[in-house]
């Protein structure tokens, strides 16, 4: 299989795989930005983020997590509130409810996996994960290697 295939393929998979995972958020009033938020702030339990924090967390600019903040706000899963140690900014942190959310996204999104890579033998999706990882991995390196060399 060519490498293009192979790459079209991941996409495919990816594609499924994210729509079985929405499928199951939606009937929980969320969307893929907003169970991304309250994974990050579900992170650190108790401590609080500063929206401009959160939004390098989500690799996203602050204007774009305002909506998001204010959905999950509406919804009770956060709360924002002036940070004391810099009255400008705004943290944001997960309420009780935000907490159950996240638990319940994260179980979404696991079961979308699960039924996705059903057809899977044990120990093949056991290979599969070691090969996603060496490949995540060899990327990652990749990506600091070019950070590197442009602040270099």
């Amino acid at each position: 299989m060519g490498e293009r295939e192979l790459a079209e393929l991941m996409h495919l998979v990816n594609r499924r795989l994210r729509h079985g995972y929405v499928r199951r958020l939606v009937p929980m009033g969320l969307s893929p930005s907003h169970a991304r938020a309250l994974r990050v702030l579900a992170a650190d339990p108790g401590r609080p983020l500063r929206m401009v924090r959160l939004a390098e967390e989500l690799r996203i600019v602050p204007r774009s997590l305002t909506p998001v903040v204010d959905a999950l706000e509406e919804a009770g899963l956060v709360r924002r509130r002036t940070d004391p140690a810099n009255r400008r900014s705004t943290l944001v942190e997960l309420t009780p409810e935000g907490r159950a959310a996240d638990e319940r996204a994260r179980d979404a999104r696991r079961r979308a996996g699960e039924e996705l890579f059903a057809v899977l033998t044990p120990g093949q999706r056991e290979q599969l994960g070691e090969l996603l990882a060496t490949v995540d991995a060899a990327a990652e390196a990749r990506g600091r290697d070019l950070e590197q060399a442009r602040e270099g």
